[in-house]
């Protein structure tokens, strides 16, 4: 789960991580009081879940209250178009106004988990204001990075150490060292999944602030992390996927035309790659999961169908935990209830399967059989032609 770049910084706030001065805003009114109680100058700052915003119009230095109302009222409803939204960009609803920054440099640091390590990794870099995918391809060594055993944390000695490998000034590395163990804190006991700080500035004054704050958390950690589940903003998500959610589905809109029901986060992978290899484009990724019920499946049904660019449905399912009489019950009772009129293939294996043809022969329904996952992506690409 993501949240907006305002409610992140008030969360490192919390953990002793210096940010400026700021304050959400929702009107052209409150931005412009926004920057007269910040000093009569202020940045304003369009609040989407996408990286890019300045690039793409999304932020301004405002001189004075006035024309920070001027932006407010020109950016607030616009669709924000960057490289992170995709082509349909993201409705404007709500706005930063925080204070100007004397910056002198800028830097990136950020922590995500390594999977071949299985641990965490801080970054740091030089490179501030940059996206870090276009340092790390062109130039790897200005990126610095600390693994952190997870038996004792991270430690003010690593943090020392790139606070000094980045260029950090000697008179502002406590300070660095404080902003970066305050990060390390927040995102462990926020159940983080990654967390950005792009750009990290140093001031001429020789503070360190975060003018930037990237904050990702992990979906299945939320039943115990409830501040954080209400800073949900439904506004930036899909609603298919909000939709998903109740049911505890796994599911990512795509742009695609075939719909695809697997079960299991890997074979969804392996399915939507087989149908790129066959020339389709995959419309999801749907994972119902090991435990679905019949009525979760016909949920997962409904949800794939619902998208307008949705072609063809390809179910592939390998039965171990969930067995394939309760994904054919759930995809008959969908098909009738959507009164589904698209081209079907179903390849079921494993637990049940038997059972699981006989439901769908019996079913009436237009159902493409397949043997094998190959057979199932050509059969599923031919038919949505």
């Amino acid at each position: 789960m993501n949240v907006h770049e305002f409610q992140g910084k008030a969360l490192l706030k919390t953990y002793g991580v210096a940010v400026p001065d700021g304050r959400e805003v929702t009107s052209p009114e409150d931005a412009a009081a926004a920057c007269k109680e910040l000093g009569g100058t202020c940045v304003v700052k369009a609040q989407i879940h996408a990286g890019g915003r300045g690039k793409a119009g999304g932020v301004k230095v405002c001189k004075s209250p006035e024309e920070a109302q001027a932006f407010a009222a020109e950016i607030l409803g616009k669709t924000l178009v960057t490289h992170q939204t995709g082509p349909g960009g993201r409705e404007v609803k709500r706005l930063l106004a925080e204070a100007a920054s004397d910056i002198d440099r800028e830097f990136y640091v950020g922590i995500v988990l390594d999977r071949a390590t299985s641990r965490l990794t801080f970054m740091a870099s030089s490179e501030g204001g940059m996206e870090i995918e276009e340092v790390a391809a062109k130039t790897p060594e200005k990126i610095l990075k600390a693994t952190i055993d997870p038996a004792v944390g991270m430690q003010a000695y690593q943090a020392r150490q790139l606070a000094f490998g980045i260029g950090i000034p000697k008179a502002s590395v406590g300070k660095a060292v404080k902003f970066m163990l305050g990060l390390y804190k927040a995102y462990m006991e926020s159940d983080g999944s990654i967390a950005e700080i792009n750009p990290l500035v140093l001031t001429k004054q020789g503070d360190v602030l975060a003018l930037d704050a990237k904050m990702g958390f992990d979906a299945n950690a939320l039943f115990r992390q409830k501040a954080i589940l209400e800073l949900r903003d439904l506004n930036e998500e899909d609603a298919k996927e909000i939709e998903a959610s109740k049911y505890d589905l796994s599911y990512i809109a795509l742009d695609g035309n075939i719909g695809c029901m697997v079960n299991g986060a890997g074979l969804a992978m392996a399915t939507m790659d087989i149908i790129k290899h066959f020339g389709g484009e995959p419309a999801n990724f749907l994972d119902v999961g090991g435990g679905a019920t019949t009525e979760k499946v016909t949920e997962a049904f409904k949800i794939i169908l619902s998208d307008p660019n949705v072609k063809g449905v390809l179910v592939n399912i390998f039965g171990g935990i969930m067995k394939c009489d309760v994904i054919a019950n759930g995809v008959v009772e969908a098909a009738k209830q959507v009164q589904l009129q698209h081209p079907l293939v179903v390849r079921l294996e494993g637990t049940n399967v038997e059972i699981g043809r006989e439901i769908l022969d019996n079913s009436g329904l237009n159902i493409i059989s397949a043997s094998s996952m190959s057979d199932a992506a050509q059969k599923i690409v031919e038919a949505v032609g």
